[in-house]
């Protein structure tokens, strides 16, 4: 007889777990579910089933500017957002 399970056992942040698990729930799947969906891509694609980089310079520099909040731009109506996006 094969057996039909197998037990992961992950440490992670309980807010990312439980956001995402929010996601799950949003899409009608268990957490269960959407771990064997993850492994099944990786199975097909025989890799991670998205890209994963290091960052450049420049998307690194961004991405640490944004996390701290400085140099974000505001707008008060979505007219002003595409006003400055010159749309």
């Amino acid at each position: 007889m094969v057996n039909k399970t197998a037990v992961i056992s992950a440490r992670i942040d309980p807010e990312l777990k439980q956001g995402a698990e929010k996601v799950f729930h949003e899409l009608g799947l268990t957490s269960t579910q959407a771990i064997t969906l993850f492994y099944k891509q990786v199975e097909l694609e025989r890799g991670l089933p998205f890209a994963v980089r290091v960052p450049n310079e420049a998307t690194a520099k961004a991405l640490a500017q944004a996390k701290a909040r400085r140099g974000l731009k505001s707008f008060n109506t979505l007219d002003d957002l595409l006003e400055d996006l010159g749309i």
